[in-house]
């Protein structure tokens, strides 16, 4: 029997993610859940990583770019002593240290993780290397090098100390890997570290205090989910047109259409209409030329 298609459902579902649960995992239950015809995600959590997953259904899968793009926070522990294979507490240890840092050697080192910084991902990481992961070829043992990559960090503080952990916070923009500031802080501070624990709070105008806990999505009624969902537009950081009754048939055939609003020439803009998101695009001179339309179910 062929598997059914699916509804056509389309808003951003905040879940918190537990430890021990992938990011996929999460997006097929809400998906099985809500019966959705499309989902996906704007920004992996490694399995043992808990907190914000925004789960985008139908429609707002076309908005995951701009989420992905926005700043994400993330609160998360330190520990001390030992640099693992895979930067945080599951990975097998590599060298240990008996040093441990003071709390004013840990503020006199964040200024240098501030800012425009290079950073090498975990060997244990997504990225590929010609053509395949580099957590496939670490798996099989396979000798390879990841090269330094670009990362915004607009944030990183001290929330706490001991003498064997830190707390900290990031807030950093995309592509950034929490397990490799713990490991290149660990060095800096030559004490050596890895994450032991990590979680997400928010990424873009979404908070983790607003999210479902995951074990509620199989429990919870349709109806109940589908009430939780926001709409597309939530995840956009754009001025709003509303478009003309004329306009608004023009941007849904993917044609430049007519606003009712003024923006800045060339400015990027989301189009409602009748108080729905119909569109992304470009405002120019009393009209919206569409980049991304959304379809009506």
């Amino acid at each position: 029997m062929a598997r059914k298609k699916g509804r056509e459902i389309s808003g951003w579902l905040l879940v918190d993610k537990p430890a021990g649960v992938g990011s996929t995992d999460v997006v097929g239950r809400v998906r099985w859940a809500l019966d959705a015809k499309k989902a996906g995600h704007a920004g992996t959590l490694d399995p043992d990583a808990t907190g914000l997953l925004a789960v985008a259904l139908g429609e707002a899968t076309k908005t995951v770019p701009y989420l992905t793009e926005a700043l994400k926070a993330y609160d998360f522990t330190v520990n001390w002593g030992a640099e693992t294979a895979t930067d945080d507490a599951s990975g097998e240890v590599l060298r240990r240290s008996d040093a441990r840092p003071l709390a004013r050697a840990i503020h006199d080192a964040l200024p240098a993780f501030r800012g425009q910084i290079m950073q090498v991902p975990p060997a244990v990481s997504a990225v590929k290397v010609d053509g395949a992961r580099a957590y496939d070829l670490a798996r099989e043992g396979e000798d390879f090098t990841l090269t330094p990559r670009p990362l915004w960090v607009e944030e990183l503080v001290l929330l706490a100390t001991c003498d064997d952990q830190a707390d900290l916070r990031l807030v950093c923009g995309k592509g950034g890997y929490v397990r490799a500031i713990a490991r290149d802080l660990g060095r800096a501070l030559g004490c050596l570290g890895h994450v032991h624990s990590l979680r997400r709070v928010w990424s873009g105008p979404f908070d983790v205090a607003d999210a479902i806990p995951f074990e509620r999505i199989d429990r919870a009624a349709q109806a109940e989910l589908e009430a939780a969902l926001l709409p597309i537009q939530a995840a956009l950081d754009l001025p709003q047109m509303r478009a003309s009754d004329q306009g608004a048939a023009r941007i849904a055939n993917g044609n430049p259409g007519q606003v009712l609003d003024h923006a800045d020439y060339g400015a990027e803009v989301w189009v409602s209409h009748q108080g729905r998101a119909i569109a992304i695009g470009r405002y120019m001179g009393g009209e919206v030329h569409p980049s991304r339309v959304f379809v009506r179910p």
